[in-house]
């Protein structure tokens, strides 16, 4: 089983960011559950992949070519992919994991994410796609997937594909 974690490659302003995805990394690993992600040494990623190594876990890490100094690719994981573009890390991504898990992060973790929500709408693939809501950090996106829904450019069944947890122990409650 692996799960496909998008999260900031800064860490935020509120350390509970962090906690939240040192938290994640740890509980995957110790429950055998293989780690995919944005493949960046920095910030949430860094932190997502170190616990999750340092829990005994296999971590994946997928990256383009463009922002593999950027984000500091993390040459301490299982296994390191480096792909030519964004389109060809989300497809690899897609095909390697069984669910989508999004933590606090920038427009690259809500593109990440909303892309796979899109994709599970438009029946190209059947896999969850959880949103761990950290200190109330994706509240105003949620809101605006309510809002859609009210305007009619999103129907309910669709909108119910984003499965929203308040914490960490939420969201593994919930894995198989």
């Amino acid at each position: 089983m692996r799960w496909c974690v998008f999260c900031g490659s800064s860490p935020g302003h509120d350390p509970r960011f962090v906690a939240a995805a040192t938290e994640l990394g740890s509980a995957l690993a110790t429950r055998g559950i293989e780690v995919v992600f944005g493949g960046g040494r920095v910030g949430m990623m860094g932190a997502l992949a170190d616990a999750a190594l340092a829990a005994g876990g296999r971590v994946v890490g997928i990256i383009p070519h463009a922002l593999e100094r950027r984000e500091v690719a993390h040459r301490g994981v299982s296994e390191l992919h480096v792909v030519e573009s964004m389109h060809d890390r989300k497809a690899m991504m897609a095909e390697l994991s069984d669910g989508f898990i999004a933590l606090p992060g920038g427009f690259g973790t809500l593109e990440e994410y909303c892309e796979a929500v899109t994709w599970v709408q438009l029946g190209l693939q059947q896999k969850p796609t959880l949103l761990v809501n950290v200190a109330g950090y994706f509240d105003p996106l949620i809101a605006l997937f309510d809002r859609a829904v009210e305007a009619g450019f999103v129907n309910v069944a669709n909108r119910n594909i984003v499965e929203t947890f308040p914490s960490v122990a939420a969201v593994l409650a919930r894995l198989p």
